[in-house]
């Protein structure tokens, strides 16, 4: 199947759970190192089976690069939330630039997903008696173009604004957030559809 990274906007802890179950691919997945400290031995050991890898959110993580890296070496499919944590309050923030880093390295293709509903699910009684519609609105797959040499901060802001504007494509207007048309004005095609 080859390698792929999937970028999907973030509302829930629930949000891994519902991609597995709406991408047909066995899907990895960069989560917070917190994560991983909070849960004690059983819970490390059900987030490594479920394919999550620990990465620290503050500066840049060169282990969990490369174990990203890895896994698409090996034709693996990959799970990225570019905003780096959950929204609270459903909109977008704004995405950090170790995504599109790492689509730049990787070569891989992206699938962009748009996820709505599961930030009403967040207190456990919701999980149990959920109210509302969750939507897992997948985008069609796109690649970035070949960069020679090392991209500037300014074309790495642009690639990640234009990779959020797909996300935004399959999200409903009130959760664009950070790239509302009105906010970030889209910077050109830096993108390719395939």
């Amino acid at each position: 199947m080859g390698p792929l990274i999937v970028i999907a906007n973030h509302l829930s802890n629930l949000d891994p759970s519902f991609l597995g179950a709406s991408v047909p691919r066995r899907l990895n997945y960069l989560a917070k190192d917190n994560l991983f400290r909070a849960v004690g031995p059983v819970g490390r050991w059900y987030l490594r089976s479920y394919g999550a890898f620990p990465i620290d959110r503050v500066g840049v993580d060169a282990k969990a690069f490369r174990w990203a890296l890895r896994q698409l070496q090996q034709d693996a499919a990959l799970v990225i939330f570019p905003e780096g944590t959950r929204s609270r309050t459903a909109s977008l923030n704004e995405a950090k630039a170790g995504a599109v880093s790492l689509i730049l390295k990787s070569g891989a293709p992206v699938l962009p997903v748009g996820i709505t509903g599961t930030e009403r699910m967040q207190p456990f009684l919701r999980v149990v008696n959920p109210t509302g519609k969750i939507r897992v609105n997948i985008g069609q797959p796109f690649s970035l173009p070949n960069i020679e040499g090392r991209p500037s901060r300014e074309l790495l802001r642009s690639m990640t604004t234009d990779m959020m504007h797909r996300v935004c494509d399959l999200l409903p207007e009130s959760y664009h957030g950070f790239y509302s048309r009105s906010q970030v004005q889209k910077s050109g095609p830096a993108v390719t559809s395939h």
